[in-house]
C-alpha cells in the first residue's frame, strides 16, 4: 500500500503502542502518556481494521490493562498510567466517565470477534458482567436508559447530562456485541427495551410513553436526535458522534436516518474543513448555556465557540462519520469525508492534532494524537477491504 495518509496513520499508532497498551498521543503531554479507555478501545478498531499484528496485539494489551485495574464495583478505568517510576488509575476527573464501561465491552467483544478468540471473551466475562451491573444500577429508576453526570463521557467540558444520546448508543452496542457471543434471552430483551427508550424518546413523533411527556411536547425537533436530556428539558444541539453512532446502528426509520444523513452531508460541506463539527451550532457567551459551559473545566477554559466540543471538528468523530456513510452505501460521500480527515490529519507535516477550530481551520488541543490517525485507518479500511464492526 503507497497511500501516505495511510502509512503516516498507521506509524503513529506504533509509536504509541507499549506493552500495556495504546498512549493516546506520541506527544509528550504527561496526561496522554497514559493508556485510556475510550482511546485505547477506538486505535484498537482500528488496528483490527488495519490487520497489522503489532498493533492488534497492542489492543489486546490495552482491554488487559483496563481489566487488571477495573474498580471492585465494576468501574472501568478513564485512563491508567503504567512506568517505571509511577502507577496512578483514574476512573475520572470532576465527574466518573461513563463511557470508559461501555468502550471497554465493545472493545473485547470486537477483539475476541475479529481474532476469533473466544479463550479471551471468556477471560474477561467476569469484568464485563460487573460492567453490566453497574450500568443498570446507573439507570437510577430501572427505566432502561442510563442517567450521566455533567463532564461524564468524552465531551467532558460541554453541557450534555442526564439522559445522554451518545451513551445510551454505545451501551446498546456494547451489549449487542456481547450477546453475539452469549446469547441469552435476559441480554436481548434488555437491548429491545433500550432500542425501545432511544427511540421513543430521541425521534420525532414516537409512540408511545414518554421519559418526559412534557419536554418532548415542547422540543422542536430537528433532522437529527437531540444530544441529551433531563428532569429540566432536552438539549437539542446536533451531536455528530452520536448521530453517527445511530447511523451505523440502525435506529430509526429508514426516513429519519435519511434526513440524518442528508444534514450531516450539508453542514460538512458547509464547512471550511469539510468536516462535522462534534455539537453545532457553537454556543456563545449570549445564548443560554453560555454560564454552564464557561463553569464546566478543571483547568483553563478550552470550549470558546467553534473549537474542542463547542463547535470544534475532530477528525477521530468523523471517522465514525465516514464508516456510517459506507454503511448507507453513501461511498462517494465517504471518499469525501475521508479526503477531509486526511488533509486535516496531514498538517503541519502531518501533526494529527486533536481538533480544528471549525470557523478559523486552526488546530487545537494535543498534536499526534492517536485517534486522529484511528479516524484515517476506519474509513480507509471501511472503503478498501471488506472491514466492518460487528454492530
Amino acid at each position: 500500500m503507497n497511500n501516505l495518509d495511510y502509512i503516516k496513520a498507521i506509524q503513529l499508532l506504533q509509536d504509541v503502542a507499549t506493552e500495556n497498551g495504546f498512549l493516546a498521543s506520541a506527544e509528550n503531554t504527561s496526561n496522554y502518556k497514559r493508556v485510556w479507555a475510550r482511546d485505547g478501545v477506538i486505535c484498537g478498531l482500528s488496528a483490527l481494521a488495519s490487520g497489522n499484528e503489532k498493533l492488534i496485539l497492542t489492543f489486546k494489551n490495552t482491554l488487559n490493562t483496563l481489566a487488571d485495574h477495573q474498580h471492585n464495583i465494576g468501574t472501568i478505568p478513564s485512563n491508567v498510567l503504567v512506568s517505571e517510576n509511577k502507577f496512578e488509575v483514574s476512573y475520572g476527573g470532576l465527574a466518573g466517565r461513563v463511557d470508559a464501561v461501555t468502550w471497554y465491552i465493545i472493545g473485547v467483544c470486537q477483539y475476541a470477534f475479529y481474532e476469533k478468540d473466544t479463550d479471551f471473551l471468556a477471560k474477561h466475562e467476569p469484568n464485563i458482567e460487573k460492567c453490566l451491573s453497574l450500568l443498570d444500577a446507573w439507570e437510577f429508576n430501572n427505566k432502561h436508559l442510563l442517567y450521566v453526570p455533567l463532564s461524564g463521557n468524552w465531551a467532558d467540558e460541554y453541557i450534555t447530562d442526564g439522559y445522554v444520546l451518545y451513551d445510551q448508543l454505545l451501551r446498546l452496542w456494547a451489549l449487542r456485541s456481547y450477546n453475539h457471543f452469549i446469547k441469552k434471552s435476559v441480554l436481548s430483551n434488555k437491548i429491545e427495551n433500550i432500542t425501545n427508550q432511544i427511540i421513543l424518546n430521541f425521534t420525532p413523533k414516537a409512540v408511545g410513553e414518554k421519559f418526559h411527556e412534557r419536554a418532548y411536547n415542547a422540543i422542536e425537533f430537528a433532522s437529527y436526535m437531540p444530544c441529551s436530556f433531563s428532569p429540566s428539558g432536552y438539549k437539542s444541539p446536533f451531536d455528530a458522534f452520536a448521530n453517527s453512532l445511530a447511523l451505523l446502528l440502525n435506529i430509526g426509520s429508514n426516513e429519519f436516518q435519511n434526513t440524518i444523513l442528508e444534514f450531516s452531508n450539508a453542514l460538512a460541506a458547509e464547512t471550511h474543513l469539510g468536516l462535522l463539527p462534534a455539537f453545532w451550532p457553537p454556543v456563545f457567551e449570549n445564548d443560554e448555556y453560555w454560564s454552564l459551559l464557561k463553569n464546566n473545566c478543571k483547568y483553563e477554559f478550552r470550549n470558546h465557540p467553534y473549537e474542542f466540543h463547542n463547535g470544534g471538528s475532530w477528525t477521530m468523530v468523523n471517522g465514525f462519520f465516514g464508516m456510517a456513510l459506507v454503511e448507507k452505501s453513501q461511498t462517494k460521500k465517504a471518499h469525501l469525508i475521508l479526503k477531509s480527515i486526511e488533509a486535516a490529519n496531514a498538517k503541519d507535516n502531518y501533526s494529527f492534532y486533536e481538533n480544528f477550530n471549525t470557523n478559523t481551520q486552526e488546530p487545537n488541543g494535543v498534536a499526534f494524537c492517536a485517534w486522529s490517525a484511528a479516524a484515517t485507518i476506519l474509513v480507509h479500511q471501511s472503503l478498501h477491504t471488506n472491514f466492518k464492526l460487528l454492530l
